[in-house]
């Protein structure tokens, strides 16, 4: 039945789960979307605490990612307590056991966080176009200071979402309209609330970086198509992180 635990496999330690947590992921987020994956099956006791992933080997080609793609995802898990990983016979990464504590999110926000990922998927796709149109130097030498301070706070995530706060808000600044920047100031207000409820683990963040730097040299050459289409994986990996970490 669909949301039992799994079953071991012929004995060996190794999970034989449903076969939809490893179908392959095709998104082009494939290092949110294996976290969003594996979280997932976690929480719902589709892979059960204490048990044992499969070999790196196996998931990847069940998962058709890089071996890479699948360390920096696991990486992810551990810092957020999810999963561990021991060396040696018998060694592999385990689910972890109990899992960790929480912030527990309100009802309302699990009803409403897609709602939110909605609204601020259309606030920051149009503020991704329209800054490219118009940003002016000043505003570049803005987002490029605030871009570095968040390279430098991956470890300090205090530091690094106020960063990342005046990031998109810049970007809506330099559009030029106060209703975006008004629009702009309400979905990020939302998302810190939704933020809190999950850890912060410092590959997740790295990975945010390298999507914001390829926003802001689409924004910087003026490319509206691609600054959309980098805000579009920029937010959709956000959605995939959230997903696999919310608790509950």
């Amino acid at each position: 039945m669909a949301g039992e635990p799994a079953e071991r496999d012929g004995g060996s330690g190794t999970l034989a789960p449903p076969e939809a947590v490893f179908a392959p992921v095709r998104s082009y987020t494939a290092f949110e979307e294996t976290v969003e994956r594996l979280g997932t099956a976690i929480k719902l006791g589709l892979l059960p605490a204490g048990s044992r992933l499969p070999a790196e080997r196996e998931l990847c080609a069940r998962l058709g990612i890089a071996r890479s793609t699948l360390r920096q995802s696991l990486t992810a898990l551990s810092q957020s307590g999810y999963v561990f990983a021991t060396r040696g016979r018998g060694g592999g990464t385990f689910v972890a056991d109990p899992q960790p504590p929480a912030r527990e999110p309100s009802q309302a926000v699990l009803e409403q966080w897609r709602e939110i990922c909605d609204q601020r998927f259309a606030v920051e796709i149009g503020v991704a176009m329209l800054a490219a149109e118009r940003a002016l130097a000043a505003d570049l030498e803005s987002l490029q200071r605030l871009l570095a301070t968040l390279d430098a706070s991956v470890e300090d995530f205090p530091t690094y979402r106020q960063a990342d706060v005046r990031l998109h808000v810049a970007l809506a600044a330099a559009t030029r309209s106060r209703r975006l920047l008004s629009a702009m100031t309400e979905v990020q207000g939302q998302m810190t609330d939704l933020i809190a409820c999950i850890a912060h683990p410092p590959e997740v963040l790295r990975s945010s970086n390298a999507q914001h730097r390829r926003l802001l040299a689409a924004v910087r050459e003026g490319d509206a198509a691609r600054a959309a289409g980098a805000m579009s994986e920029h937010l959709h990996g956000t959605e995939h992180v959230l997903a696999g970490l919310l608790p509950g």
